[in-house]
């Protein structure tokens, strides 16, 4: 039987609904700059980087002349007084990641998230429950490029495919996939369709370490 020897979390819209905070500081700075974000420019930002998302928003409002930058520091600013005020855990995600971590089971968070956004975030999640942390200021490529997760795993010493990576959006599944990693995808703010190598679950809920071991060793 193949042994897990690690779980790999996302962090945001998995372990906590932050999702919904980026959602304020995103529409926030769209009107900042006289413009309305639409709901479908909102849900293709979803997993992806700060820049991307960047480029997604001032297309969407028609000033894609926009400093990229400019509209980093101030919604990284913004969000992080949100994050401050705290967040609130996915259903399930607290209790599963107890359960990990009193089985002596590695964890890691990967995060398309930047490390001083994550930081203010570990207040909520704690910093103990992970043994790495990969931020998406800290790779060279970042979601969906399988780089996120093969650097977690390396740093935990395990083999991806023996990992069990969570995600709620399509394009953390992919960088997960693309790893090598078992993933199990959980949607948040967007759909995902089933896929092969790909377990969809409505909840965290429906899932306890027992259930990881299985697909891990599937």
């Amino acid at each position: 039987m193949t042994e897990l020897q690690a779980v790999l979390f996302d962090m945001d819209g998995t372990l906590v609904d932050s999702e919904k905070v980026w959602d304020v500081g995103l529409r926030e700075l769209a009107r900042r700059y006289g413009g309305e974000l639409t709901a479908a420019a909102r849900a293709q930002m979803v997993g992806t980087s700060m820049s991307e998302s960047m480029d997604i928003l001032h297309t969407d409002i028609a000033q894609p002349w926009r400093d990229p930058d400019a509209s980093v520091a101030w919604l990284e600013a913004r969000v992080e007084e949100l994050f401050a005020e705290g967040l609130i855990w996915r259903p399930g995600a607290r209790e599963l990641l107890a359960e990990v971590r009193a089985a002596g089971v590695p964890t890691a968070l990967v995060t398309a998230t930047r490390r001083q956004l994550v930081d203010v975030a570990l207040a909520t999640l704690g910093t103990s429950n992970f043994d790495v942390v990969v931020c998406g200021d800290e790779v060279d490529r970042t979601k969906p490029h399988p780089q996120p997760y093969r650097t977690a795993a390396a740093a935990l010493g395990a083999e991806p495919a023996r990992c069990v990576a969570i995600e709620d959006s399509p394009t953390g599944v992919a960088s997960a996939r693309a790893a090598g990693c078992v993933v199990v995808a959980v949607p948040c703010e967007v759909a995902i369709a089933e896929q092969p190598g790909v377990t969809v679950v409505d909840s965290l809920e429906l899932l306890n370490l027992a259930a990881l071991r299985h697909l891990a060793a599937a």
